[in-house]
């Protein structure tokens, strides 16, 4: 039996990571609803999956619309009828907001992290969590870069962003843990098969006065195996995450920053 057999998942994000959690969801059985701004990156998502597996229904919604998000999950619960596990993986561009020394920064590039990723997090955890207590159960993720605990330099909001999720995850799993819901931070280096890496390792190779790929040979040499993370090594864990086999993991990160990061 697949480790998520008969569950409902929503996955808001059509960036790499949540194309990557929204096929491993699907393939262990999942019923997946894909959503993001770009129908046909959805969609091309979607057709990956292959039949007879777990299935993926993709619908354009902003994570920063709540009206949108409430819309679209009471679409969920009215198809499927219940929402077990809720993954925000959404993303901006960080040209304008890496990469700036703090006296050089304008307060909107560093405010605009920092106010995007919350109050998506919180709009898509709300309405997730609304119905998971009416069922007793249901899981809520996220995912956080090892740079919310290593707080390098020329980041701008993006510290006080990862943390500021983090610290969330704590929250929602203290208020619902009652209620039997987890909340849970998959914590991850840089990861090189994601669309938004080439952008950072160019902008963070530029300020520290490196080529990017040395940038990244630099990331690597600070985990203990010497690289860093894979998407499938993020899907795979936030599938026993989300499965009943993780249900005592809650409130807390689940590291797999290969000893970069050491709780």
């Amino acid at each position: 039996m697949n480790r998520l057999e008969n569950k409902v998942a929503v996955v808001y994000g059509d960036g790499s990571i949540g194309a990557a959690i929204a096929k491993a969801f699907a393939r262990e059985g999942a019923r997946v609803f894909f959503t993001g701004r770009t129908m046909a990156k959805l969609d091309a998502v979607a057709g990956e999956v292959l039949p007879g597996v777990g299935t993926i229904e993709t619908a354009q919604v902003n994570a920063l619309d709540e009206q949108a998000v409430e819309k679209h999950m009471e679409d969920v619960i009215k198809k499927a009828g219940k929402i077990d596990i809720s993954f925000n993986a959404i993303g901006i561009p960080q040209t304008g907001i890496q990469g700036i020394p703090f006296t050089e920064l304008s307060v909107e590039s560093f405010s605009l992290p920092i106010t995007t990723y919350t109050q998506s997090h919180f709009i898509t955890a709300k309405a997730a969590a609304r119905r998971m207590v009416k069922q007793g159960n249901g899981v809520l993720m996220m995912h956080t870069p090892n740079a919310s605990r290593v707080s390098p330099p020329f980041v701008g909001g993006m510290v006080p962003t990862w943390t500021a999720i983090e610290g969330l995850c704590r929250s929602l799993s203290v208020e619902f843990g009652q209620y039997g819901i987890r909340a849970v931070c998959m914590h991850t280096t840089a990861i090189p098969e994601t669309s938004l890496i080439d952008e950072v390792l160019e902008v963070q190779g530029k300020v520290h006065g490196m080529e990017p790929e040395q940038f990244s040979a630099l990331l690597a040499s600070m985990t203990h195996r010497g690289r860093m993370n894979t998407l499938k090594e993020l899907t795979d864990s936030s599938v026993f995450v989300a499965s009943d086999e993780g249900s005592a993991i809650t409130g807390t990160i689940f590291n797999l920053t290969a000893g970069m990061i050491i709780n």
